[in-house]
Formats: structure tokens, C-alpha cells, sequence
């Protein structure tokens, strides 16, 4: 008996380590058939990248508050920091201080043009009335010349009223303009997302003054990822703008990603070093911009490294593997 247990025994044991082999030798051969490429379908090796976007001050001052850190969600229209606008609030009220000013020098001005009006009406009355009476022989040609030069000077001074009507209307609007502007100013000193994505560098801390341009934050676009690839000659020069394409990220490989040929450079470059090896280094190749489509794969992130396999013929089907 014991005999015949170490037999059935052994018999277990090459039977396992046989399973195994068959198991080691399908991966193998399954693992063989994905890296083949087949016709119609071109390959090429990248990192993920994503649009940034550098949340930037307008004007040079001091940083007041930063609401979000590294690797948070932001939203569009999102306040993420904001800029010491005391100085520019105070230039603020001294321009509205100035407008108002200037609307009560118009008021002033538009009643001395009601005023000056009344005596251009009445000169002119006076003028007309000794014209009458010189041709009547009653008034003398001496009042006749003294009624001339009060209505010229009753219109001078009606016309240097409106003048300084128009002058106060230029000053209201020159004042609402600097407030305007100064509104503007205050307004740039609040830092907001223009996106829907996620905060990459935090670059700069409440309380340093920071010159214009200054940056404070990057914001990665995530709905804007791409990778660009390397792809021979041949290869490149069949490839269509808009051409389909999968990107297969190495970190998930059982989730490709749909993808879209955006860009083909016009011209050919040797493959960077860190793409391919010396021997493939030597080729002209085209650098080529795939661009992945609308997706909600949260692990997504730039920097992964993956592969992106381009359809050059429209009529080739997918692999399984990446239907």
C-alpha cells in the first residue's frame, strides 16, 4: 500500500507541474499573439501627457490666499487664490470720488449754459428791437452798436459754457473709465480655473510678492491627454488626420482608451533617445499627436507610459483585445 501511494503520489505531482507548463505556454503564446501587430494596425511606445494650464498673476503684488493644494479636483470657475487688492480698492474709491466730481462740475456747467442762453435770448430781443427803432428814427446808431456787442458777448459766454459742459463730460468719462479699469484690476487678482481638472504644482505661498506672470499654480486639463508617438516613414506617410487609434496605458492594459490621430509632423526626425534603442534611434521617423477621446478613467494620470496602436486602414478590424 504504501508503495502504491508514493506512485499515485508522484503521478499528482507530474500532473500538476504538467498543468503548469500547458498554463505558462498559453500565456506565452496569448502574450505573443497581443504584441502582434497585424496588417492594417501600426504601434508606437509613449508617456501620457496633459494639456497645462499656469495660473498666472496679472499684475505684480502680494499673494493673499491659496484655497486648494497638490492633487486637488478644481471645477471651472473655481476660486483658487487671490491677490492682496487693497491698493488697487483705495485707487478704486478715489476714482469714483472723481466722478462724482466731475457730475457736479456738469451740473454746474449745464446751469450756467441755461443761464448764458437766457442772455443770448434777451441780447438778441434788444438787438432786434434797436434795429426797429433806428429805422424809425427813435434810437440812435450808438445803441444800435452797444446791443451788437452784448449779444456777441452773451453767445461768447454761452459758448464757453457748453465748452466746459463738454470739458465735464470728458472728466466723468475718463474718471468711469479709470473705474472700470481699476474693477478689471481688481477682478484679474482673483486666480480662477478655467477647467475642469486637477492641481499639478502649487508654486507659490500666501504672503510672497510675486511679480507679473507670476506663477502660482498648475491645473492639468484631463479631458486633454495625449501621447505622441514615434512611427516610421512608411508607416507615417499612410496615416490620415483623424485616423482611429487605441491607447492601452501599461499601468491598466485590459482598458483601452479610444483615441484620435490630431497631429503628423511635417517633418521627419531621428527617434529620441529615451523611445527606442541606438539601432532604431538611426531611423527617420515622424513624430505623431494622438489625442484620447471624451473618457471617465479616474487612474488616468500624465507620465504613464503605454502604447498606442493606430489603425491605417480603415477597414481592418480591432484585435479583440482592444474592441
Amino acid at each position: 500500500m504504501t508503495g502504491t501511494k508514493k506512485v499515485f503520489s508522484r503521478f499528482i505531482w507530474i500532473g500538476a507541474a504538467l498543468l503548469l507548463a500547458a498554463a505558462a505556454g498559453y500565456a506565452l503564446l496569448h502574450r505573443q499573439d497581443q504584441n502582434t501587430v497585424p496588417p492594417g494596425f501600426v504601434v508606437g511606445n509613449g508617456r501620457l501627457e496633459a494639456t497645462e494650464i499656469d495660473i498666472a498673476t496679472k499684475q505684480p503684488g502680494r499673494l493673499m490666499a491659496v484655497f486648494v493644494r497638490e492633487g486637488d479636483a478644481v471645477r471651472p470657475y473655481q476660486l483658487l487664490a487671490r491677490m492682496d487688492t487693497a491698493p488697487l480698492e483705495a485707487q478704486l474709491r478715489q476714482a469714483q470720488a472723481e466722478v462724482r466730481r466731475a457730475e457736479e462740475v456738469r451740473r454746474s456747467a449745464l446751469a450756467k449754459v441755461d443761464e448764458s442762453q437766457s442772455r443770448v435770448v434777451l441780447a438778441r430781443r434788444e438787438l432786434e428791437r434797436s434795429e426797429r427803432l433806428l429805422a424809425k428814427g427813435i434810437a440812435t446808431q450808438q445803441r444800435l452798436e452797444h446791443d451788437q456787442t452784448n449779444r456777441q458777448s452773451a453767445e461768447a459766454d454761452d459758448a464757453a459754457a457748453r465748452a466746459r459742459v463738454a470739458e465735464a463730460e470728458a472728466a466723468i468719462a475718463a474718471a468711469v473709465a479709470r473705474t472700470d479699469y481699476l474693477k478689471a484690476e481688481i477682478a484679474d487678482g482673483s486666480l480662477w480655473s478655467p477647467v475642469r481638472g486637477r492641481v499639478l504644482v502649487r508654486l507659490a505661498e500666501p504672503g510672497e510678492v510675486l511679480p507679473a506672470g507670476g506663477k502660482v499654480l498648475t491645473v492639468i486639463d484631463p479631458e486633454e491627454m495625449y501621447m505622441t508617438v514615434f512611427l516610421p516613414e512608411k508607416e507615417a506617410g499612410n496615416l490620415a488626420l483623424g485616423a482611429e487609434a487605441r491607447v492601452v496605458p501599461d499601468a491598466f492594459p485590459e482598458r483601452p482608451l479610444r483615441a484620435r490621430v490630431v497631429f503628423v509632423s511635417a517633418k521627419a526626425q531621428f527617434t529620441p533617445k529615451e523611445v527606442e534603442t541606438a539601432e532604431e534611434r538611426q531611423k527617420l521617423t515622424f513624430r505623431v499627436k494622438v489625442r484620447l477621446e471624451p473618457h471617465r478613467e479616474s487612474r488616468l494620470k500624465p507620465g504613464l507610459p503605454g502604447v498606442s496602436w493606430v489603425r491605417l486602414d480603415p477597414r481592418a478590424p480591432w484585435p479583440p483585445s482592444l474592441q
